[in-house]
Parts: C-alpha cells; sequence; structure tokens
C-alpha cells in the first residue's frame, strides 16, 4: 500500500497502535488514551503495577520532520516515540525523552507564525533507533509474571538481579 494513500487519521492510528504493540512484547500494560486529547497517547503499567509512563506518539508514514506545532511546553510525558514508515511492514520507531525533543527541535516562521519541527537529521540516529530499552522492561521485577494470566510466554529481557 502506498504511504499516501493513507488519511492522516489513519496513520496517527497505525503509528499509536504500533507502539502499543511494540510496549506489549516488552512486558507492559498498555492503555491508548482518547484520541486527539490533549497530552499523552499512551499510558502504561508494569506487571507488578509498580512502575507508570506516560508516553507521546508521533505517527508518519515517510521519512519527514515531525511537526510540533506553535510551543514546545505541550510536548508531555516521560517518552516521545516516533514512529515513521507505518504505511509498510517494518516501521521503524525511535525513542526519545522530551528534554531531547526540545533541544533538537527547530523553530520555524512562515508569515509570522511560528512553529516548530523534528528534523530526521536530529531524531533519526542510532541512539534513538529502536531504543525500547530506554522505556525498559513492563515485567515485574521482584517476581515472575508467569503466574498471572497471559504472562507465561513473556521472557525477560534482561536476567534478573540477584
Amino acid at each position: 500500500m502506498k504511504a499516501e494513500s493513507l488519511a492522516s487519521q489513519v496513520v496517527g492510528n497505525v503509528g499509536l497502535y504500533y507502539v502499543c504493540y511494540r510496549l506489549s512484547r516488552r512486558g507492559w500494560n498498555v492503555m491508548p488514551t482518547a484520541r486527539n486529547a490533549r497530552g499523552v497517547d499512551i499510558l502504561i503499567y508494569s506487571q507488578d503495577a509498580l512502575r507508570t509512563h506516560s508516553i507521546q506518539v508521533k505517527a508518519l508514514s515517510k521519512r519527514a520532520p515531525v511537526p510540533l506545532g506553535r510551543n514546545l511546553e505541550r510536548l508531555f510525558g516521560d517518552f516521545f516515540v516516533i514512529c515513521r514508515g507505518v504505511a509498510s511492514d517494518a516501521p521503524e520507531c525511535f525513542v526519545l525523552i522530551p528534554q531531547e525533543v526540545r533541544d533538537r527541535a527547530h523553530r520555524g516562521v512562515k508569515e509570522d507564525r511560528v512553529s516548530f519541527w523534528l528534523q530526521p537529521k536530529d531524531y533519526a540516529v542510532d541512539q534513538f533507533r529502536e531504543a525500547w530499552n530506554r522505556i525498559g522492561s513492563g515485567l515485574s521485577l521482584t517476581g515472575s509474571a508467569s503466574g498471572r494470566a497471559g504472562g507465561s510466554h513473556l521472557v525477560p529481557l534482561e536476567p534478573p538481579a540477584g
């Protein structure tokens, strides 16, 4: 399917649910928030419910700058995930924290209107590419999730401490 054939809302949905899928595979309980609401797009909590994070997702159909809006104060959450190539069979994700986005944002002015963008050269780097380890595993740090329904197929991504 050609990327250009997807409506922007569909691109956003594909990116959102792809990120949810990737986080679920890492053992997180994942809850997308109401679409088009201001703020975060996803809330996650660990299997033991001791750790939570909020995530903002920006989805792109191809390699392109990420629109950030008219001011950088609207960057919410603990993590900012850019998911590009969502019309392909293998979308690519970049995991940043909001301060990294602010530090790399490009300020543009057109007809006296200010807008901020994150250029591909600033986010599509190895430091952020598929850096899901920055968010970590949602598996219990104190015990096994295998006793819970649906948890037996998960394999810890890091060896347990101790």
